[in-house]
């Protein structure tokens, strides 16, 4: 079983306006509500791609029950903890431009981050645990650890998509992925890169951490992936970009999805790098039916 976990949801409100006007009134031409937040993302191209998951994380309040409850059509399992405070709306405002609002989240107490770690004690050794996004404040920055500590207790792989630090705790864990972009690569060793060949100088440094593959994503340049003895590079598809939200978690759920339903791991990569471009291309999250049109634009050479 595929595991997403996301401890910070919310609601993503998408307004769209033709103008904004600071201090007047402002009508929508559309709006869109959807489940939100990293994991979400990654569980619900997974279920497009036929590979069993179940999402699990914080939720709390209407807002809460609402994302639960728009998962469950989608025919995605859920075992979140139910917590005291209102989870999160997050607004995406469009007028040529898109502007974002996000929300703070509820703070999680003890009681509620102790149901979430039990949770996780319950897992097996086929299972597969994919972390990702932010640590609410009220957690503590050594939560994704206490994770990862539940994880390798029950002999289970982690996926792990975060930043900076809390990226860097985590690799002698030996996740089974890491996918910084190249930006956050160049961030993360405090660095600025120009050239594919620093960006795999640098990803071997992860690998050398202690993670198992490495997939960097190079926006329209493709995308680099890395094992302890090989770098692959993928073309990306040609199409128009609308949506910048959710690419990089679509191409985890493309790779993950893919390795666990056949284990090939370049065929996992293709997947997910078109996996990511059908969500760029897509109003919404990835479809299948695109990411499968998209599947044979994808060229991987070994570099």
């Amino acid at each position: 079983m595929i595991y997403t976990v996301t401890l910070n949801p919310s609601i993503d409100y998408i307004v769209e306006v033709e103008d904004v006007k600071l201090g007047g009134l402002n009508r929508m031409t559309r709006d869109l509500k959807l489940p939100g937040g990293k994991g979400i993302n990654v569980s619900r191209v997974l279920s497009q791609l036929g590979a069993e998951n179940t999402a699990i994380g914080f939720l709390g309040g209407f807002t809460g029950r609402f994302i639960d409850e728009k998962l469950r059509e989608e025919l995605i399992r859920t075992d979140f903890v139910t917590v005291q405070g209102d989870t999160r709306i997050n607004i995406k405002l469009k007028h040529g431009a898109e502007t974002e609002i996000n929300g703070l989240g509820p703070d999680i107490s003890q009681e509620e981050a102790d149901a979430l770690l039990l949770k996780l004690s319950a897992l097996h050794e086929d299972d597969i645990v994919i972390l990702s996004g932010s640590i609410p404040p009220s957690l503590g920055g050594d939560f994704y650890e206490k994770l990862i500590g539940a994880c390798r207790q029950a002999g289970a792989e982690f996926v792990i998509d975060t930043t900076g630090e809390a990226l860097m705790k985590t690799l002698v864990h030996q996740p089974l992925l890491v996918k910084p972009n190249h930006h956050e690569l160049a961030e993360l060793f405090g660095v600025e890169i120009r050239t594919r060949e620093e960006i795999i100088a640098y990803g071997r440094k992860l690998l050398e951490y202690g993670a198992k593959n490495v997939l960097i994503s190079m926006a329209g340049e493709g995308a680099l992936f890395m094992t302890s003895d090989k770098v692959y590079q993928a073309s990306v598809p040609a199409g128009t970009v609308k949506n910048s939200v959710g690419a990089g978690d679509s191409m985890i759920a493309g790779f993950v999805g893919t390795y666990v339903l056949n284990g090939d791991l370049l065929e996992a990569f293709r997947t997910g790098v078109a996996s990511g471009s059908a969500t760029a291309f897509s109003d919404d999250l990835a479809e299948r039916s695109l990411i499968e049109r998209l599947q044979p634009q994808v060229k991987i050479t070994e570099c």
